[in-house]
């Protein structure tokens, strides 16, 4: 079984410990059970929920980015769907 890592409790991601296969049970720590619905590398993230285009991604309890494709519910979470977006740092440190 695959096991992921989750950082934040507002986290839509988890990191993956090791490489998923599709069709394979990804464990969270202190966490649920999700199904892989692609293969995802070792290291990459894996969405917790059903991510929408246009929708912002959450790790480390911080925006990364956002999706620019809907990503399943265990998707692989990549270059490949999210962009980055311009983020007012200054505000988020109040």
């Amino acid at each position: 079984m695959t096991k992921a890592i989750l950082l934040d409790e507002k986290d839509n991601v988890a990191t993956c410990t090791s490489a998923a296969k599709k069709g394979e049970a990804i464990k969270i720590l202190g966490g649920a059970e999700i199904f892989c619905v692609e293969d995802i590398p070792i290291w990459h993230k894996v969405a917790l929920k059903k991510i929408c285009a246009g929708e912002k991604i959450f790790k480390y309890g911080e925006i990364i980015g956002e999706a620019s494709a809907d990503i399943a519910k265990g998707g692989w979470v990549s270059h490949e769907n999210i962009f980055s977006v311009p983020r007012d740092y200054s505000s988020e440190m109040i």
